[in-house]
């Protein structure tokens, strides 16, 4: 038997002049995070990323871009993972509130300059690394 690590997904979905959406998990590790789960057997990353951030969120998104690839055996202190990271806005014609769902407790906007804490796995680096880029963005 081969140990891979397995392959996740992360969502940044930001709107201008409201921020970034985060989830407060419900689970272990606790804290706020980006949108994201596991990709499942037979879905692409793009797909899961949408199911994901609809799940957690219950926002429909459209995706604009990949923020990145985090492979850092590190990252999750459960097990290695390697998550493919979406910049992604809400769907026109979708409701624009995000809500809690499936194993998020809380999921809301947050200012890029007012970030809650604490941030779990790596979704620090990967907001900061998505705002260098994007700042105007949010």
């Amino acid at each position: 038997m081969y140990r891979n690590p397995a392959p996740t997904v992360d969502v940044v979905i930001h709107a201008p002049g409201r921020g970034i959406v985060l989830v407060e998990r419900r689970n272990e590790p606790h804290g706020w995070a980006l949108p994201g789960g596991f990709i499942d057997y037979g879905e692409s990353a793009e797909d899961a990323a949408v199911r994901e951030a609809r799940e957690e969120t219950g926002l429909a998104v459209t995706l604009e871009g990949l923020v990145g690839v985090y492979s850092d055996p590190a990252r999750d202190p459960r097990h290695h993972t390697m998550s493919v990271v979406y910049a992604a806005r809400i769907a026109k014609g979708t409701g624009s509130e995000p809500h809690a769902g499936d194993d998020a407790a809380q999921a809301r906007f947050f200012s890029p300059d007012a970030l809650p804490q604490p941030i779990a796995f790596d979704h620090a680096t990967i907001i900061a690394d998505f705002l260098r880029r994007n700042r105007g963005a949010v």
